[in-house]
């Protein structure tokens, strides 16, 4: 494998065919002269299933960890100082697992099981792959490693320079920054294992994540406090790590060993392809940063607040973007196909799912968040106050919410078509204006940061953390819009009418069931009636809603479980959707 300058290469790239005969797998292999065969349907739903289920394991233990964490030390300067260190692995696990690894590495692991079939008798392009990427990566994620940890003093002074105990945050932020190393390892693996259609073990990191922090969190708290949950980290993501070892390991043993010369039409990676959606990862990971910043100033637990409201509300975002974690392999063969139409009609089906999923959480979160968090966690040293302040940011924050979904959906294919490898015969592009793009969802994001930052400064004091969660949401809303418009003048030419007519139809059904479970959970006294009352309300308020407008994201389902409760005829007389 070769190297060469991050040359553009073309914003659309020709598909390409590779020789039948090969091993048999989900995704069979692409025959000469024609495109690719697309994995079989039920391996797809099999997938599909085994990753939602493990995620939302993992994301059941995640909130079970957030639970110990209010329940032993509440919300206080301790806590505040092990959030501060908690940025580390906060900001290392979307750059090293999950946007930047994946984008960098998936295309190159797939590109070098194509080249292995071309070439059966030569050398394994995928051991090559490894070879030459692997030790230069675990150097590179040691020295970052040892230099998060001789640099934790000034990274928690530049973090939270107003935290009441900092020495507590440094000693935290040298134990988690230990995680650099096994994250990246582990980021590179699951690549290489989804490359070769392996998604389970993929799927069950974050399950193994928590399983660390909460074996630690469990057993040493009485003695170490809020350090054992660093400790925790730390051992969690070597779990991680090592529950990928075993499944690549076996993968790379199928293939076959390096021998011979390197056959002319070679893997060619870009390595510098990745610093624009590693600029993306890391500035809109900022603001988080930015939050902390502004938090630090302000009165002991505010920190904590902030953390526990986004923990809550970002289950909303991440039932939303299941979906198109999913359908992102269709969209990146339609576009490797050269095929925009069927790539956008996916984009905008997608946009249009996750928007119905995450507003009715919104509408959920806005009516019922009081009742959900004192059910959650007023227990222990979480008390009332604390409830009533994270309830609060939890609905400020809420308003944020349908960007951060439409931003997950619109990255990936945008950053599909900025191909990350080629096969050595491809010759690059150099158009400047296609380079630029690269760089505008990264440039979108900071001016989302700026937004974020100003409304934030404008209105912390005055309002304090409902102002720092005033300007995450609209930050986060105007890197949404920019990015929209990005979108289409990388090439993918979205129906914005059509888009943006059927999100209106959704917000309004998300604001009547948001209403209608309020007026319904502000009845009962009790968390959890209130929680499961509200709740149901919100849902079949936003059914009702969204079907009478037409919106076709909800009317779809509603009238197919219609259907199925009642076999005879429905006759679909209703106003269709918006623009469609």
């Amino acid at each position: 494998m070769t190297t060469d300058r991050p040359a553009l290469t073309p914003a659309l790239p020709a598909p390409r065919t590779a020789p039948a005969g090969g091993p048999a797998a989900p995704a069979g292999p692409a025959r000469p002269g024609g495109a690719a065969t697309a994995p079989r349907r039920g391996f797809l739903a099999k997938a599909f299933g085994v990753t939602a289920v493990l995620s939302a394991a993992g994301s059941a233990l995640g909130l079970l960890r957030d639970l110990l964490l209010a329940r032993y030390f509440g919300a206080n300067q301790g806590t505040d100082a092990f959030l501060v260190a908690w940025t580390v692995p906060e900001t290392a696990a979307p750059l090293l697992i999950e946007d930047a690894m994946s984008f960098l590495m998936v295309p190159a692991f797939a590109l070098a099981l194509v080249l292995r079939e071309e070439h059966p008798e030569g050398p394994d392009p995928v051991r090559q792959l490894v070879r030459s990427t692997l030790p230069w990566l675990l150097l590179a994620l040691s020295t970052l490693s040892l230099g998060t940890a001789l640099g934790a003093p000034r990274l928690v002074e530049f973090l939270a320079p107003g935290l009441a105990d900092p020495g507590l945050a440094v000693s935290c932020t040298r134990i988690t920054a230990l995680t650099v190393l096994p994250f990246g390892v582990a980021g590179y693996l699951a690549a290489a294992l989804r490359a070769h259609h392996r998604f389970t073990a993929p799927a069950g990191i974050y399950v193994a994540y928590n399983v660390g922090i909460l074996g630690v969190l469990l057993s040493c708290q009485a003695f170490w406090g809020v350090r054992s949950a660093a400790i925790g980290v730390a051992a969690g993501s070597l779990l991680m790590a090592g529950l990928l070892v075993g499944p690549f390991l076996r993968r790379l043993r199928a293939g076959r060993p390096v021998r011979g010369r390197r056959p002319a039409d070679s893997l060619v990676l870009i390595p510098l392809a990745l610093l624009p959606v590693a600029a993306f990862t890391l500035t809109r990971q900022a603001q988080v940063f930015i939050e902390r910043f502004l938090g630090s100033a302000l009165p002991p637990g505010t920190i904590s607040h902030l953390n526990y409201a986004a923990k809550v509300s970002q289950l909303a975002m991440t039932a939303a973007l299941l979906i198109c974690t999913v359908t992102f392999p269709l969209v990146a063969r339609a576009l490797a196909a050269g095929d925009l139409a069927a790539a956008r009609d996916r984009v905008e089906k997608d946009l249009g799912q996750a928007a119905a999923v995450v507003l009715l959480g919104t509408a959920f979160l806005l009516a019922c968040a009081p009742s959900t968090v004192a059910l959650l966690f007023e227990r222990g040293a979480f008390g009332p106050r604390d409830t009533a302040a994270t309830a609060a940011v939890i609905r400020v924050y809420s308003f944020g919410l349908p960007a951060q979904a439409l931003i997950g959906v619109m990255i990936r294919p945008y950053f599909s078509l900025r191909p990350v490898v080629r096969r050595a015969g491809e010759p690059g592009a150099e158009d400047g204006g296609r380079r630029l793009l690269d760089w505008l969802p990264a440039a979108a994001m900071v001016l989302g940061l700026a937004v974020t930052a100003v409304v934030g400064l404008l209105t912390t004091p005055r309002f304090g953390a409902l102002g720092l969660a005033a300007g995450n949401a609209a930050g986060i809303t105007t890197t949404a819009v920019l990015l929209l418009r990005g979108l289409v003048l990388r090439g993918i030419a979205l129906r914005l009418r059509r888009v943006l007519g059927g999100h209106a139809l959704l917000l309004a059904a998300a604001g009547g069931a948001a209403a209608a479970g309020a007026a319904v959970a502000g009845l009962p006294a009790d968390p959890l009636l209130s929680t499961l009352l509200g709740g149901l309300t919100v849902a079949l308020a936003f059914a009702a809603l969204g079907t009478g407008l037409g919106a076709r994201e909800v009317r779809g389902p509603v009238l197919a479980a219609v259907r199925a409760l009642n076999p005879s005829p429905v006759v679909d007389e209703g106003k269709p959707s918006h623009g469609r």
